[in-house]
C-alpha cells in the first residue's frame, strides 16, 4: 500500500487528488496540506511514502519545502507538480530533492502511474528531459539567490560525492549526466545491460544520490557534464 500526502493551497486541487486516490486500492491519502510548512510538518508525523507537492504557495512554497524534507533525512519521495515541461520551477524542484515531476493538466493514469514509480524508487523525469531542464536553467541559479553549499566543491577542487568512484564508475556517471539509457550505455561501453544496472546501483549508494534523476544533478555540479 502506497501512502501520499497531497500538499497543494488551492482545496478544489486538493479535492480532485483525494478523489482520485481513493479510487485506488494500492494507495492511501494519509493527509492534506495547505502550504510548504504543513508539508514539511505532516511529512514528519505521517511519514508518507510519497508527497504530491504544488510548487507556488503563499508562505513556504513547494520548493523550500522539499529542500526542508530532504534535508531532515526523510525516506519521503517528493513528486512536484509544475505548470510545464520546461519550467524553470521544476528545474529548483530537482535540485531541492524531489524524485521528479509532473505537470498539472496530465491525465489520471499519468499522475498514479508517477506515484507508484516514486514511491518504488524509480524517478518520474527521463534522464534527457533533467538534462534539458539543467540546460536551460542552471546559468540562472546565482541570479535566484543559491550559493554553493559549503559540501560543494571550488572549481579546482574536487567534488567529496565522487571521491568514492571508480574511474569506470565516474564514466557511467558521466554518461548518466548526458541523459543516456542503460541500453545506451552498455551499447557505447560493451557491458551487459546488467552490468550497467549493478554499476548504477554502486554510483547511487556510493553518492547518496536518492535516484537517476538527482545522479544527472550531481554530475552537472561536479563539472562531469557542462551545459551545451
Amino acid at each position: 500500500m502506497t501512502t501520499v500526502l497531497v500538499v497543494d493551497d488551492q482545496p478544489m486541487q486538493r479535492f480532485g487528488f483525494r478523489m482520485l486516490l481513493e479510487s485506488q486500492d494500492d494507495m492511501t491519502l494519509l493527509g492534506e496540506a495547505g502550504n510548504g510548512a504543513e508539508a514539511v510538518r505532516l511529512t514528519a508525523e505521517l511519514h508518507p511514502d510519497v508527497v504530491l507537492m504544488d510548487i507556488r504557495m503563499p508562505g513556504l512554497d513547494g520548493i523550500e519545502a522539499t529542500r526542508r524534507i530532504v534535508a531532515a533525512g526523510s525516506r519521503t519521495r517528493i513528486l512536484i507538480m509544475t505548470t510545464f515541461d520546461l519550467d524553470e520551477y521544476a528545474y529548483a524542484g530537482l535540485r531541492a530533492g524531489a524524485s521528479g515531476f509532473l505537470v498539472k493538466d496530465a491525465l489520471p493514469e499519468e499522475l498514479l502511474s508517477g506515484i507508484r514509480a516514486v514511491a518504488s524508487g524509480d524517478a518520474v523525469v527521463a534522464p534527457s528531459l533533467t538534462r534539458r531542464l539543467l540546460n536551460a536553467y542552471v546559468h540562472h541559479l546565482p541570479a535566484n539567490g543559491t550559493a554553493p553549499s559549503a559540501a560543494e566543491p571550488t572549481d579546482d577542487a574536487p567534488h567529496p560525492q565522487l571521491a568514492r568512484l571508480t574511474d569506470r564508475e565516474q564514466e557511467i556517471l558521466t554518461a548518466i549526466g548526458r541523459g543516456w539509457t542503460n541500453q545506451e550505455i552498455a551499447g557505447r561501453f560493451h557491458l551487459a545491460e546488467s552490468t550497467v544496472k549493478t554499476h548504477v546501483s554502486r554510483i547511487l549508494a556510493k553518492t547518496g544520490a536518492r535516484d537517476r534523476v538527482q545522479a544527472v544533478i550531481l554530475a552537472y555540479d561536479s563539472h562531469l557534464v557542462t551545459p551545451e
